[in-house]
């Protein structure tokens, strides 16, 4: 028994029970070769006792250590999961920064495109008639981009319609009126003379 202990390291962890072990076999030999059997026993007995608490306290002592291996690797895998989920978390926040600054460069991109593109001019579709509206005059109606775009053509509008127009100063809301289509340079430079002599507002 006390060989066992040594063994599982009683000399070392627990020296001063095992050597008073070894002192009580000690003396229970000495009495057993001076032939006195009976104290010898009482030593041997008590050498018995005290190799078995050895052995107890071993046990305990080896359970203890694997409890606190068992605990060390528990507060170990649990460090272990912890650092992994806050490394999880730093990825997953920089992707997250990552698309949210991607979604950005995409926003000021297309803000960027959108204020590129220049708008495409209207077209205006020339109309051979328009209908007078109220407070219009024959200047507006041949400034509108759709019958000449320039006010100082009005004189073209009024001769191709003096069969309804007296007075070029004076048209009436509800008149269809005519726009000459297919004019010559001398037409529209005959209309602009007679405009500048004979300014209407």
């Amino acid at each position: 028994m006390l060989e066992r202990a040594r063994s599982a390291g009683a000399d070392t962890q627990l020296a001063t029970e095992f050597r008073s072990a070894l002192e009580a076999y000690g003396r229970g030999e000495n009495y057993f070769n001076d032939g006195d059997t009976e104290e010898a026993d009482s030593y041997y007995e008590l050498a018995l006792m005290k190799g078995e608490l050895l052995e107890k306290e071993l046990a305990a002592i080896k359970a203890k250590r694997l409890e606190e291996a068992r605990l060390a690797e528990e507060r170990k895998r649990a460090e272990e999961e912890r650092l992994a989920r806050e490394e999880a978390n730093r990825k997953a926040q920089a992707e997250l920064e990552a698309l949210a600054q991607k979604e950005r460069a995409q926003a000021e991109e297309a803000a960027r495109a959108k204020r590129a593109v220049k708008p495409v001019p209207k077209e205006h579709v020339l109309v051979s008639t328009y209908t007078v509206r109220r407070g219009e005059s024959l200047p507006y109606i041949a400034s509108q981009p759709e019958v000449y775009g320039d006010r100082m053509l009005w004189p073209l509008i009024y001769r191709a319609n003096r069969a309804q127009i007296r007075d070029p100063r004076h048209i009436w809301p509800g008149q269809v009126l005519k726009i000459p289509r297919n004019l010559s340079r001398e037409d529209i430079a005959e209309a602009r003379r007679y405009s500048q002599d004979r300014l209407l507002h």
